[in-house]
């Protein structure tokens, strides 16, 4: 008997808005990297404005030592050649590489964008490279299982609970997002990343409040966090590109 000829899976982005489909074969990929023991920044700053990397450096609020090294690449081979061999400078490697907060993740989208390259390109670069929002909280989450196994209608209400308080803080200028997948990616299994952005830190952290509230998060969420939180001292991000 012949084996069914299997269904090759569309792994594009996809999107469906004002009666027109779109589809979208590129996004980017974020990857912060945390570190401890530098009593000065600047030496590190020096080594990435040295490269043609699209990165921002935060200082570590809960470290008096740390700092950390977002980078955003539409390539992720940039960071196992360009960023790899920026991190084994000397100057990195005097510091102590802090795994456990190391985050990696993609833009996605949700479905209904009316513009893919505005969600999965232009919005996080410019999110994340706005010198009007220096703070930020970035940390994973993995959801329960059930999660998944609920109907796809309860999940868009339960998701769309989740996006409304966001998309509050957003317009209110309190609170910015950059949402990504790390399915496969993520060394603790999580499911997704968040980066909280703004101009100020009490916002970041009443918008996460706010989040506690939902369904989502009360109720199925398995994992959240660790968090960190930084402040920009230094951003190379191709914002230009942007709209």
């Amino acid at each position: 008997m012949e084996r069914p000829t299997p269904e090759i899976p569309d792994l594009r982005e996809k999107s469906f808005s004002s009666g027109q489909m779109r589809f979208a074969d590129h996004r980017l990929y974020v990857q912060l990297q945390v570190f401890t023991g530098c009593r000065d920044a600047q030496p590190v700053v020096q080594a990435l404005a040295q490269t043609e990397l699209e990165a921002v450096v935060y200082a570590d609020v809960n470290d008096p030592l740390g700092i950390a090294v977002l980078t955003l690449t539409q390539d992720p081979t940039v960071l196992t050649t360009t960023l790899r061999a920026t991190l084994t400078q000397q100057v990195f490697s005097a510091l102590t590489h802090r795994p456990e907060f190391t985050l990696f993740g993609r833009t996605y989208a949700v479905g209904y964008e009316p513009d893919l390259d505005e969600v999965l390109l232009h919005r996080p670069r410019r999110t994340a490279g706005n010198a009007a929002w220096p703070w930020a909280v970035w940390y994973p989450l993995r959801r329960k299982g059930t999660f998944t196994l609920l109907p796809e209608e309860e999940q868009r209400a339960i998701l769309g609970e989740h996006g409304r308080i966001g998309q509050a803080f957003g317009a209110g200028d309190f609170a910015h997002d950059i949402r990504l997948a790390c399915y496969g990616m993520d060394t603790h299994d999580n499911d997704f990343v968040v980066g909280l952005v703004g101009k100020e830190l009490y916002p970041l952290s009443a918008c996460v409040q706010a989040m506690r509230k939902t369904k989502q998060t009360s109720q199925y969420l398995e994992k959240l966090g660790p968090f960190f939180v930084g402040h920009a001292i230094w951003r190379h991000v191709a914002a230009a590109v942007a709209k």
